[in-house]
């Protein structure tokens, strides 16, 4: 079978197209910025540092990780989409949250989807988790939802930011199972962890990935988690199918993508080299370590497969926008 054109999957010009291939074969010769919409030390960060190296030495360039955090991750996935199409600006996220959920609650995000990025690879993937803070009085899912429901409007929960997949998936959460509770909402994963871990808010909706080492320290206490199955982690620990919430049981996930109108050359140089690193076991070991699940390193993980993926996506993250009734303040 003839392998689709991603040049006009996103409506590259033809000059463009012809011209590529001849500099995409020296692609690259300078270091290329991987743009994170998200501050250090959250499960972006974490990711992207492992794959960041040995990605550059496979390119022969240097990968350098941008640290661009506000809007629940729209600043930086909208420096990444306005960026030149040359493949020295590329932007990992979590498509799941900042090119799904966030777009899908608020129409005002100032990128598309799909029509404003080249979607280039999956990478990996982390559970969603909710976790409390040790003072909270609950151990467990069935205590933390009767406790919730005699309380209502007592308790808040924090997030990455407001109209990202944590956020979606709690007022979710919050319509399912008839409870009440107050959203703080925050610049990224890590600001979110530690306000909860420091006790200034109960609850915390986060991925797996940035609250595993305070779940191991005894500072936070998993309640539930989004995964196909019990994670080996902590076994105890119920999925939301489990609880009877099949509907929020989401992986969510991370994946590489650049601005419109990337060259295929350049698509395609990435994304070889992407796969490699992910068939590194090395690097699969330290993704695994910190809570991911890292993405087949197969050829059926092309472009157009995550293009597709976050297209489901951000049409999931709409029907559950108005069904719940939210919007944007």
């Amino acid at each position: 079978m003839k392998r689709r054109s991603l040049v006009g999957a996103v409506g590259l010009t033809t000059l463009l197209a012809a011209s590529g291939g001849a500099w995409a074969r020296t692609y690259p010769t300078r270091p290329v910025h991987l743009i994170l919409p998200f501050p250090p030390g959250g499960s972006t960060d974490a990711f992207a540092r492992i794959i960041a190296d040995p990605l550059g030495a496979l390119l022969g360039q240097r990968v350098v990780v941008d640290n661009r955090a506000g809007a629940a991750g729209t600043i930086g996935a909208n420096a990444a989409a306005r960026a030149a199409p040359d493949g020295y600006t590329l932007l990992m996220t979590p498509s799941t949250s900042v090119l799904s959920a966030v777009p899908a609650f608020d129409p005002r995000t100032p990128f598309h989807p799909i029509n404003d990025f080249t979607h280039i690879i999956k990478t990996v993937a982390t559970p969603m988790s909710i976790t409390v803070h040790p003072s909270f009085p609950a151990r467990d899912y069935e205590t933390f939802l009767r406790e919730i429901r005699r309380h209502p409007g007592r308790y808040s929960y924090a997030t990455s930011g407001i109209g990202g997949s944590s956020h979606l998936l709690f007022e979710q959460f919050k319509f399912e199972t008839k409870t009440s509770l107050v959203h703080i909402p925050h610049r990224g994963g890590a600001p979110a962890i530690l306000d909860v871990v420091a006790g200034h808010v109960p609850i915390l909706v986060e991925v797996v990935t940035g609250v595993l080492p305070h779940i191991e320290a005894g500072r936070l206490i998993p309640i539930v988690v989004g995964a196909p199955q019990r994670l080996t982690l902590f076994p105890h620990v119920p999925t939301f199918a489990e609880v009877g919430l099949p509907r929020l049981n989401l992986v969510i996930s991370f994946g590489i993508s650049g601005p419109r109108g990337l060259p295929r050359e350049v698509v395609e140089r990435v994304h070889a080299a992407t796969l490699r690193v992910l068939a590194d076991p090395a690097v699969r070991r330290r993704l695994e370590d910190v809570g991911g699940i890292p993405s087949t390193p197969s050829l059926d993980n092309t472009p157009e497969r995550f293009t597709e993926q976050i297209r489901l996506e951000f049409e999931l993250f709409r029907s559950v926008v108005q069904r719940a009734g939210l919007q944007p303040g």
